[in-house]
């Protein structure tokens, strides 16, 4: 069979694999999240509702669900080099043609086609790099990786609430857009000097029915289950604190953008990098290491969403909000490489798809729960319930830990 040929040494090709993905992950997020920031233009300009307004995450989440464990089932039988590069291609185009959006229904159209584009990406990413990649040193790989999230949270919003204080709203998407589009170029010329198949352990599986094998491991059901409990308190905060903060402290949009952006992306940037290095250290000496440190994750969070709403000061729900991004970003690191530990080699595009499916499924109700209760129960007492159930899902983990994880680390391994 023909390899691929390039200049890079293995280790270095490593490298420059996760730099050429963080960059397209970068732009995933700008341009899933630029519209958050540009809800009160939106309002005025296109007569949404503040129903309408949440559905333009929930209505991305949904179909991103859905289409995840398809993107992995792909990813595990085709070409993971093709799907990333497609993926960026068509979500780029959709990210522009959302400029020309003349209506609400137009606009929610065009968010549930880049919920599909986009979810053709993550699955087959994760998998190439995590592939790439020893155990010891999968979780700093696939962490890195992860801070792309963190940088597009913030620069999409950014980038988003300033356009659309200019005025310039309908702009800031088609130049998002093309940036992807001119991206793709390069990034697809590297991708053909990777060889995918590398070790037998991540070669294609040859059927579709791999999602059968995933779902009869328990300690991956578990993440399942835990994963969508995390995600939702994760996107009631992206997708509702700007408003809030734009309410409760009367910035300026773009202003307010910033501000429920950076300290929370900045405390998940370092959460990431903390996590990454200690899940691998910490693997040396437990195998369930990146449970352990998704627990611990869990635990902290919890108390910080409920400041994060009650805070009284500007300065103290920033701070809860830097410290729940640190929090939370022991989890977002090692959540992919948690799982690999109990699945096969050659389904880790199908897990990672199907936690997709799982986390974007009940994370698409944070949008729209907080639309439809903001003005009834309140954001403030919508973070605080959801810090509770963050209580019992450490708990749930805990014992996963104690009586799952042994049993189906020794079956994989």
């Amino acid at each position: 069979m023909h390899r691929p040929t390039t200049l890079f040494t293995p280790r270095i090709q490593a490298i420059v694999l996760v730099a050429f993905m963080w960059g397209a992950y970068f732009l995933n997020y700008c341009d899933r999240q630029a519209v958050f920031a540009m809800f009160p233009v939106l309002k005025s300009d296109l007569d949404f509702t503040d129903q309408q307004l949440g559905l333009t995450g929930a209505i991305f989440l949904w179909v991103y669900a859905f289409g995840c464990p398809v993107a992995g089932q792909l990813a595990d039988v085709f070409s993971k080099r093709l799907l990333v590069v497609l993926s960026l291609a068509v979500w780029s185009v959709v990210t522009a043609a959302t400029g020309l959006a003349t209506s609400a229904l137009m606009l929610l159209t065009l968010r549930a086609a880049m919920g599909i584009s986009e979810s053709l990406y993550m699955p087959a990413a994760i998998a190439l790099t995590a592939n790439a990649y020893p155990p010891e040193k999968r979780s700093r790989a696939v962490s890195l990786l992860t801070t792309a999230q963190i940088a597009g949270t913030v620069g999409g919003s950014w980038f988003g609430g300033w356009m659309a204080q200019q005025g310039m709203w309908r702009t800031a998407f088609l130049c998002l857009g093309g940036i992807g589009l001119l991206y793709a170029l390069p990034y697809a010329s590297f991708l053909r000097s990777i060889d995918e198949e590398s070790s037998l352990e991540t070669k294609k599986t040859g059927t579709y029915w791999s999602l059968k094998d995933l779902v009869s491991i328990p300690t991956f059901l578990l993440l399942c289950a835990v994963f969508p409990l995390f995600v939702f308190g994760l996107w009631l905060l992206y997708s509702w604190l700007p408003q809030f903060l734009y309410e409760k402290f009367d910035l300026s949009l773009s202003q307010a953008a910033l501000t429920a952006t950076l300290y929370l992306q900045l405390g998940s940037f370092i959460g990431l990098l903390l996590g990454g290095m200690g899940a691998d250290w910490l693997f040396l000496r437990t195998k369930a290491a990146r449970l352990w440190l998704m627990t611990v994750s869990l635990v902290l969070c919890a108390p910080c969403l409920h400041f994060i709403g009650h805070a009284s000061t500007f300065w103290g729900t920033c701070t809860a909000a830097f410290l729940f991004g640190v929090s939370s970003g022991l989890l977002m690191g090692n959540i992919f490489p948690a799982a690999f530990e109990v699945v096969p080699g050659n389904t880790r595009a199908s897990a990672v798809g199907l936690l997709n499916f799982c986390g974007a499924l009940l994370s698409g109700f944070a949008p729209l729960v907080g639309g439809t209760f903001k003005q009834s129960l309140g954001l403030e007492r919508l973070l605080s319930m959801t810090g509770g159930v963050y209580f019992l899902a450490a708990i749930l983990l805990i014992l996963g830990i104690r009586w799952l994880f042994p049993i189906d680390y020794a079956k994989t391994h």
